[in-house]
């Protein structure tokens, strides 16, 4: 069962009103299921209506920061707990640790960051915890069509590709999140050594 969550999303609000609308439909969403949110611990933009959302609500809500960005004075004071570590990297590996499943709201290069790393570790073994996309009118279509590119062009294999859920619904795209069982891909070597590459 999925009962701590990492959602990755941005510190501006973005152009239109719908991405603070999910970020605190999601939160509601956490709430009325007794989920702990686990985030990037800031008080600003899209992260501070999914920790404030759920703060009000009465909520768990987790943060991970990096020291410097704590010096910054951009980290929210009230959370439940508060992790200061040293480091970005160590900053998502923690994160990782904390959570059972991972879900990317609409931001910019910090957001795919995160996004693109619990990717990667899925699809090296690292990690076997579920990924999903919360595509706010419709800000990752141009991603998910870049994906389908690479698996179509076989940079991307299948069983790896259907790695990330997407859906346009918070509780539509936790669905698929619980029922997502990874498949097993052949190793790149393995093949190689067949002459299938």
């Amino acid at each position: 069962m999925i009962k701590t969550v990492c959602v990755f999303c941005g510190s501006s609000m973005g152009a239109d009103e719908n991405y603070r609308r999910m970020a605190e439909n999601l939160a509601a969403f956490f709430l009325k299921n007794k989920i702990t949110l686990v985030y990037g611990g800031s008080n600003v933009g899209l992260m501070h209506v999914l920790a404030e959302t759920m703060l009000n609500g009465e909520g768990i809500v987790i943060g991970v920061m990096p020291k410097s960005l704590v010096e910054r004075e951009v980290a929210h004071n009230g959370l439940t707990e508060m992790h200061i570590v040293a480091d970005m990297q160590e900053r998502k590996a923690l994160m990782a640790d904390l959570s059972d499943a991972f879900i990317a709201l609409p931001g910019a290069f910090g957001t795919l960051d995160e996004l693109f790393e619990v990717l990667t570790w899925n699809q090296l073994g690292i990690i076997t915890k579920p990924i999903g996309l919360l595509n706010v009118n419709g800000f990752f279509n141009d991603l998910v069509r870049l994906l389908d590119k690479a698996r179509d062009e076989r940079f991307l294999r299948i069983e790896h590709h259907e790695i990330l859920q997407v859906d346009t619904d918070p509780a539509g795209l936790f669905e698929k999140l619980e029922n997502f069982r990874p498949r097993q891909a052949e190793k790149w070597i393995d093949n190689l050594k067949k002459g299938k590459i």
